[in-house]
């Protein structure tokens, strides 16, 4: 018989193990893993932003009502300052972030003595009354509703607090926040600076002297 002829070569040519899956798109995957990883970590924000209340507020025009809504919003740094503020807007995010901006440009300092604030104090604010106290250590933060809200992002850690009057909850922030407004530090009190320019009373060492007898009259 004759010889037959050699099969053919296969044409197919074997993949090197380390290029397996190449045109799966893998390089591309593990770029878009190494763009994670080479991202910059963000910043932390300066100022904590609370959330505390959304409403959705109508105006009647000629065509309608026309609903916009209404957002309250406190911000601080969890050390001394805080801020307050009410924007509306076209949507929820909208006036949240109008909030946000009218309350950074309302800030108060609030001095802190020990975690807590330095005397007790009472506003009243339209129809919202808001009476604080200072605590012992170990208290915490007695207080409820938008007075919780606005103590969380300061640095005070023990307070009493108790709110009376109106229950609008944008009356409440205002006269929280001018109550610690009015707080004085300590070193700034009256009684404070009478006691410290009071000089120390002198002392002597020599005996008092008695009074001269008088002499009688011969």
């Amino acid at each position: 018989m004759a010889d037959q002829p050699a099969a053919p070569a296969a044409t197919a040519h074997a993949t090197p193990q380390g290029q397996r899956g190449g045109s799966r798109g893998g390089n591309q995957r593990g770029g878009r893993r190494d763009d994670r990883r080479n991202q910059a970590p963000e910043a932390p924000k300066e100022f904590e932003e609370v959330v505390i209340n959304i409403d959705r507020v109508a105006r009647v025009v000629k065509g309608g009502r026309r609903f916009r809504f209404k957002a309250l919003v406190v911000v601080g740094n969890r050390k001394n300052k805080v801020g307050v503020g009410v924007a509306k807007g076209a949507d929820v995010q909208a006036a949240i972030a109008k909030a946000t901006d009218v309350a950074k440009k309302h800030l108060i300092t609030v001095p802190v003595v020990n975690e807590t604030i330095p005397h007790e104090a009472e506003v009243k604010l339209s129809g919202a009354r808001v009476l604080i106290k200072p605590g012992a250590p170990g208290t915490g933060i007695i207080a409820g509703g938008v007075v919780r809200s606005v103590i969380s992002v300061t640095g005070i850690r023990n307070m009493l607090s108790k709110s009376l009057g109106s229950t609008n909850k944008v009356n409440i922030a205002y006269a929280t926040i001018e109550a610690l407004r009015s707080q004085v530090p300590r070193d700034e009190w009256l009684t404070t600076d009478k006691s410290d320019k009071k000089a120390p009373a002198k002392t002597t060492d020599k005996p008092a002297e008695k009074p001269a007898a008088k002499k009688e009259a011969k």
